[in-house]
């Protein structure tokens, strides 16, 4: 089994994506062209990026005082993606898109993420930069910057953090003023100059385009001159390295914006990591201090729009762990499979006169692998699914497509958290079943875990993912998301309690969901945020763990009716691979949703002298 044979079963039999075909945005498609993509997709990966994984994560970026280095393969790399048109592919066929369903984008991406994560100039950025340009940007904004983002002659980025404002944006110092007499009427919009600092920024500074296209947080003076106080006066900017006319051209000026310096990282090194100065003076441009950047939407509704983007990239970065653990789950595969060591035991113990086994034959490797499956197939299951609710909000029929969005919102955090998580186990798994190998840089399995431990952290650490869906997303609009969920997760278990080989596993996961609903009833009722949250993170886990599993079921009934069709060990993996998940890891949630349930004080309440 491979890992086409995997996807291509949740895609066309699992998502059933060829009945997209029915609806107009999608006619012109067919399985061929969808199989064309994945095809091409696999190849570039396969011969552009693989190769070159560990040659990213050695030769790092480096800055020579005016330009950053990267390795030619990272070039190359980015070259290919951007002639495959994958940074337009769900995009309308007039702007040079593809109209692909999201759910084929994110399939086929997959293959960069699992070949080389590091490797590119990272598409997801640029995509989801020029996404949101689409979606909040002025129509010369559309034409300027996101038609050569799609195309790949300008990259992007997104700019929120700043050194003293990781996650609490509302604290974030960048300023914007206007830019002189008729700063209003620019024709690329609003004309302001921005001063401040920018931390942690992905692709901030290289040689991979003609431009880069930094989307700015920032925020507007107020009337008496100071700083908007609070996340109401942030506003967002399109601010380019290199000015642009009208026409998409360069104008030959340089922008203020400066690298101040590269961040060295513990993995995902071939993404250069940076913090970015706006406005120092550096790049003094048209006579004046100042990045120019134009303002996209309206003022002060910088997060609003922001978190187009932010959202489209949480999803991404749960495919991108994925990937990562998927890798690891395939090389420790191999390993188990080449490596002998020990001797089968028998009623007597172990024969010393017998040849040694492959290690795979071994059950506590086969537990190893085992979770690595279930955790990375589990976790592909669910990033594809959210794609596919993607396709239904913005080409279903309107209750369809409503329902869809409010699933999508109750799911992005474990669409970006568990991946992250769990996949990163499965690195840890990998590194195991390799023993001492894969400690060692000889193996790639320590950079897989290296590359993945950053997902936990950027684009809203764990903590805050866990916030954002019990202090959010839970309770929204009385519940009605969470109500939405759970009664699709229980029109899933209806359909399994009628297959005998699925009914033990529904029946584990209508308690386990009836438990949910009731720690989360139990979490908020004395009405205050602090006991109810200070317990976010293992309720987050307890959902996750729910949500897959719910996801495993889902599946199983899928490959279970396959199975009367056609014989395919591909189905047999399938269910040995929910089974383990519900045998060895949905019991975990009891004991998460306890402390939630009783709002435990322990953690709320610990003194810091007392570490």
């Amino acid at each position: 089994m491979t890992y086409r044979h995997t996807a291509d079963f949740l895609l066309y039999d699992w998502l059933a994506v060829e009945s997209l075909r029915a609806r107009p945005r999608f006619a012109d498609h067919s399985r061929e062209t969808f199989d064309s993509v994945l095809d091409t997709c696999e190849r570039i990966a396969r011969d552009k990026f693989a190769p070159f994984n560990r040659v990213a994560d050695t030769e790092e970026p480096w800055f020579d005082g005016e330009k950053v280095h990267l390795p030619e393969a990272s070039h190359a790399a980015a070259r290919a993606y951007a002639e495959s048109g994958m940074l337009a592919a769900a995009q309308d066929y007039e702007i040079g898109g593809m109209q692909l369903p999201c759910v084929v984008e994110m399939a086929a991406n997959s293959f960069f993420s699992k070949a080389g994560i590091g490797i590119g100039g990272g598409g997801m950025l640029t995509s989801g930069n020029a996404n949101l340009l689409m979606a909040h940007g002025t129509p010369l904004q559309k034409e300027v910057f996101a038609r050569n983002e799609f195309a790949g002659r300008f990259s992007g980025t997104m700019c929120l953090s700043e050194p003293q404002a990781g996650s609490s944006l509302s604290d974030i110092v960048t300023r914007a003023v206007p830019d002189g007499d008729g700063f209003e009427s620019d024709p690329l919009g609003p004309r302001y100059r921005l001063r401040g600092n920018k931390m942690w920024i992905s692709n901030g500074e290289h040689e991979l385009s003609e431009n880069i296209v930094h989307l700015v947080l920032a925020k507007i003076l107020g009337a008496d001159g100071k700083l908007v106080p609070g996340a109401k006066g942030i506003s967002l900017f399109v601010v380019p390295k290199k000015l642009v006319s009208r026409d998409g051209s360069l104008t030959g000026e340089r922008n203020d914006v400066a690298l101040a310096g590269l961040n060295h990282k513990l993995g995902y090194r071939g993404i250069p990591n940076t913090l970015l100065n706006f406005g120092e003076g550096k790049f003094a441009v048209r006579g004046a201090g100042g990045a120019i950047g134009y303002l996209v939407g309206q003022p002060g509704e910088g997060l609003r729009c922001m978190f187009h983007m932010m959202n489209e990239a949480r999803i991404a970065v749960g495919l991108g762990a994925t990937m990562l653990g998927y890798a690891g789950f395939e090389a420790s595969l191999d390993y188990a499979k080449n490596r002998p060591q020990g001797r089968p035991m028998g009623v007597g113990g172990k024969d010393a006169s017998q040849a040694q086994i492959p290690i795979i034959r071994h059950a506590d490797v086969k537990r190893m692998l085992l979770a690595q499956k279930s955790y990375c197939e589990g976790a592909l299951a669910l990033e594809l699914y959210c794609a596919r609710l993607v396709d239904e909000q913005h080409t279903g029929e309107p209750q369809a497509a409503a329902d869809a969005a409010l699933l999508l919102e109750m799911l992005t955090p474990i669409a970006k958290s568990w991946p992250s998580e769990w996949c990163l186990e499965a690195n840890s798994l990998a590194i195991q079943v390799l023993g001492g190998y894969g400690y060692t840089r000889d193996f790639p399995v320590e950079q897989y875990w290296r590359d993945n431990r950053l997902n936990m952290i950027h684009e809203g650490t764990h903590g805050i993912q866990a916030l954002d869906l019990l202090g959010r997303k839970v309770v929204m609009n009385g519940g009605k998301g969470l109500a939405l969920w759970a009664g699709t997760v229980n029109a899933t278990i209806a359909r399994a309690r009628a297959v005998p080989e699925l009914a033990a596993h529904a029946e584990a996961l209508a308690g386990t969901l009836a438990t949910l609903v009731r720690a989360t009833r139990s979490a908020w009722a004395t009405g205050n945020p602090e006991e109810a949250l200070a317990n976010a993170t293992p309720y987050l886990q307890a959902f996750g763990h729910t949500v897959i599993a719910w996801i495993w079921l889902d599946v199983a009934l899928c490959a279970q009716q396959a199975m009367s069709r056609r014989a395919d060990p591909l189905l047999h993996g399938l269910l040995a691979a929910a089974r383990y998940f519900f045998h060895y890891e949905l019991p975990r949630v009891g004991a998460w949703l306890r402390v939630v349930e009783t709002r435990d004080d322990t953690c709320r309440n610990m003194n810091e002298d007392w570490f």
